[in-house]
């Protein structure tokens, strides 16, 4: 069964002054290798004096950089689109035969291009004595897939989902001293993780929209039990497969309702909006909500 979903997004900034707006990135246009189809998106920036350029950067994201050539008392970015969200089998891939089970190694060639995805990061005493403990464990070899559900669930049952509207990711460290932290803490300390066993791993930041099976059933818009949110996870490679989406806060595989925005080797080059502005006082309200759509919503501009 074809289900639509209709998502949008408005993050509005106040300036108490018209300030001086540094150009701006940003990374809310749906991956190309969403699994899920995008049948409508659009981008709208606020101010209207606004030139803006797209491209794509070197991770394959799609940027759009604005520049604001006058002072502005407010900022606003809109995004809307049309989700086809029909069941997506997150276990529906192949595997290399030599890779099926783990510990693997890549082939150079192939390490070389995951350069980015391999690096590791020092970490503190209880990251590493979890990771000597993880280790042990998988002296013996076990199916990839197996190894990759079992670590993602690890993770979900050792940290408690919390949201935290503070700017960056905690370390990996400091989710574990908490034993807590918000989606982005869980998929920073699963990248972690799989990059120390030698896992080629990414951190993705997007959109989740989830949807109950009475919304599903109803057929008509702005039914509760439709939500949808930015969300942060991590995609492992695996030969063969290619990139799977892990979420560590629920401790499953990315499905349909998981759309991907911006991939990147460290959280910070995966932000959904990046730029400054002069001094000022500000506020910020963002708004994010998600219906079920007709498929006389199906027009584009993207």
């Amino acid at each position: 069964m074809t289900v639509l979903a209709a998502l949008h997004h408005s993050t509005h900034y106040r300036f108490d002054r018209p300030v001086i707006v540094s150009a701006h990135e940003i990374r809310l246009k749906p991956a190309a290798h969403s699994r899920t189809p995008i049948l409508a998106y659009s981008l709208e920036i606020e101010p209207a004096n606004h030139v803006i350029h797209t491209h794509q950067d070197a991770y394959g994201n799609f940027v759009a950089r604005v520049n604001f050539p006058q002072a502005a008392e407010a900022l606003r970015m809109t995004v809307d689109l049309i989700a086809d969200l029909s069941p997506i089998n997150p276990f529906d891939f192949f595997i290399e035969p030599w890779a099926e089970y783990f510990p693997f190694r890549y082939p150079d060639n192939l390490k070389y291009d995951l350069m980015p995805f391999l690096l590791t990061e020092s970490q503190g005493a209880r990251f590493d004595h979890w990771l000597a403990l993880l280790r042990q464990e998988y002296l013996e070899p076990v199916t990839s897939t197996e190894f990759l559900v079992k670590l993602n669930q690890t993770v979900q049952q050792t940290v408690s989902y919390l949201p935290r509207y503070e700017h960056g990711v905690q370390t990996p460290e400091v989710t574990l001293a908490s034993n807590s932290g918000s989606c982005r803490d869980s998929a920073w300390l699963l990248v972690q993780l799989l990059r120390h066993l030698g896992v080629a791993t990414r951190f993705v930041s997007g959109y989740l929209i989830q949807l109950t099976v009475e919304a599903c059933a109803s057929g008509s818009g702005n039914e509760p039990g439709v939500g949808a949110d930015l969300h942060a996870w991590c995609e492992a490679y695996i030969p063969g497969a290619g990139w799977i989406g892990l979420d560590a806060t629920s401790g499953l595989l990315t499905g349909e309702g998981h759309i991907p925005l911006a991939v990147a080797a460290y959280p910070e080059a995966a932000s959904p909006v990046s730029g400054f502005v002069a001094p000022c006082g500000s506020s910020l309200d963002i708004a994010m909500t998600a219906s079920l759509a007709h498929p006389s919503q199906r027009e584009s501009d993207a």
